[in-house]
């Protein structure tokens, strides 16, 4: 197979699987990180959290970064981004360990929301560094293969993150402490692994001297408006990116919805109900395994824009099909087709913002591409929580999520047309 052919070329490339490595014990600890969180924070039997309070946690962690994702992205695109992955990691398990103090401590609720808050930040420098790193270890023929490999193998090793945690949580006697210890743990082999790269292996190139940090904050703003004049200049970019944002949007409030099936309607107690939405997470984890191996072969055939179109498309005819029930059986289901759906749009917009942006700008457009998906994500938490009710159950949600996916397929099958694109 042709996949396969490609996937074991892609392995071969040492400096490749060097990144690779990086990636995944990274977002394995991500994975751990964030199964602690959620079982701290809404699994936990003396909280009683509601659809208003999981919005509210999400924007105390998401959108306070998406104030300053743009500027990071400006320093992303100054950094050698090897030392990005290095300090960025060894900063994070300092900071998770100390989240598990603050556990163990029972601290109020704001001090443990912004110690989880400063690891979320520096995860955004690290994630846009992994994407902007990729064509630098990747010839421009396999980008495509890359970018389902990568970041889909970073994705199911957060799943897998979130296995293990499970199971380190109830070793522990459920301590949500002992699992982002582990965390930290991972954080720091992730840090120890980007060592085996080459410093400037990764860029970004440099026109003249390197700036300085004063002189690169100082030429912030105006990094920031040259790289959204340059994503405005490039319509493929700027497209691919409304419509993932849109796709985004429609899985954060499907996983709210869910999380609540979860917690009320499906268990009868706080274990049963995060072990239920541990399943979810890893049929859904499942579904990005196989957009992984999917996508090439129907980029080949469709075309990026093609693909999206479908994925979208099939999106807005089975989610009400099986989400209209409200039952585990075809809500798992459901999980696994947009977990197919959001991983393969995501795969072929990241091949699309990585061939048509240049290098120079590409930290900073992944960054801005990064607090999309943020912003996108807390804005379906917080429409979702004035639709649903206190057992997640709520045909509004689910209607209006089908016609999103159906505008978005709408929308790019237009722009492809008139664009001439095959």
């Amino acid at each position: 197979m042709p996949v396969a052919r490609d996937l074991r070329i892609l392995l071969r490339l040492r400096n490749f699987r060097r990144l690779l490595a990086v990636r995944l014990l990274s977002q394995s600890a991500d994975g751990v990180y964030q199964v602690a969180l959620a079982a701290h924070v809404v699994f936990s039997p003396e909280k009683q959290a509601s659809a208003a309070a999981i919005a509210s946690a999400m924007a105390v962690l998401l959108l306070p970064y998406s104030l300053v994702g743009p500027f990071a992205g400006v320093l992303l695109d100054r950094w050698p981004r090897r030392q990005v992955f290095l300090y960025g990691n060894l900063l994070r398990a300092g900071l998770a360990c100390c989240t598990a103090l603050l556990i163990l401590g029972s601290v109020p609720d704001w001090l443990f929301y912004a110690s989880a808050l400063c690891v979320t930040a520096v995860n955004r420098f690290v994630l846009a560094g992994l994407s902007a790193a990729l064509p630098r270890v990747v010839d421009a023929d396999r980008l495509v293969m890359a970018n389902s490999l990568s970041p889909t193998a970073g994705t199911l090793a957060a799943t897998a993150g979130g296995g293990l945690a499970f199971v380190v949580r109830l070793l522990a006697d459920e301590s949500d402490a002992a699992v982002v210890t582990l965390g930290a743990l991972l954080y720091l082999l992730s840090a120890l692994a980007s060592l085996s790269l080459p410093r400037k292996l990764l860029g970004p190139d440099r026109d003249g001297d390197p700036l300085r940090l004063r002189a690169a904050l100082a030429v912030t703003a105006r990094g920031l408006a040259a790289g959204l004049r340059h994503l405005a200049e490039g319509k493929d970019a700027a497209r691919a990116l409304a419509a993932m944002t849109a796709i985004r949007f429609c899985y954060g409030a499907l996983t709210v919805m869910v999380l609540m099936l979860c917690r009320y309607a499906w268990s009868d107690n706080e274990s049963d109900g995060l072990a239920l939405l541990g399943l979810a997470v890893g049929i859904s984890g499942a579904g990005f395994f196989v957009a992984a191996v999917l996508t090439p072969w129907a980029v080949g055939r469709l075309g990026r824009y093609g693909w999206m179109i479908a994925c979208a498309g099939t999106a807005a005819v089975l989610e009400p099909a099986l989400g209209l029930t409200f039952a585990p059986v075809p809500m798992l289901v459901a999980a696994f087709i947009l977990g197919v759906v959001t991983q393969g749009s995501k795969i072929a917009t990241d091949t699309v913002v990585q061939t048509s942006v240049d290098d120079a700008f590409r930290g900073r457009v992944f960054s801005l591409y990064d607090v999309l998906f943020n912003v996108a994500f807390v804005g379906a938490a917080a429409a979702s929580a004035l639709m649903l009710p206190p057992d997640g159950r709520s045909v509004t949600v689910v209607a209006g999520v089908a016609v999103l996916y159906a505008a978005v397929s709408v929308a790019l099958f237009r722009w492809r047309r008139t664009s001439g694109r095959p």
